[in-house]
């Protein structure tokens, strides 16, 4: 399932299992698994493995297959050589 943080806005995906299960008495019920351990469903907030916050948003099923640029490169980013010049002038004194 993917995620984006609303404070930092970093993408990242999940991995859930979901069981479904009923009790005889024809009550139904969901249990999201994570790494095979149950756990709450993640629209009750996933936490941002970057910033740590917990206001992360999710998308539809199959969202980032359709959109590849939303995925960070595994890679770092090389940097920009071009020096930057600041818009304000030096003090005179």
């Amino acid at each position: 399932m993917p995620f984006e943080c609303r404070s930092c806005w970093h993408v990242w995906e999940e991995e859930y299992r979901i069981r479904h299960a009923d009790d005889r008495h024809g009550n139904e019920g969901e249990v999201w698994l994570r790494s095979g351990l149950p756990v709450p469903p993640p629209s009750t907030g996933a936490v941002c493995p970057q910033c740590g916050r917990q206001d992360a948003t999710t998308f539809p099923d199959g969202y980032l297959q359709r959109h590849p640029e939303l995925i960070p490169s595994a890679e770092p980013a090389v940097p920009d050589a071009t020096p930057l010049f600041s818009p304000v002038p030096r003090p005179l004194y």
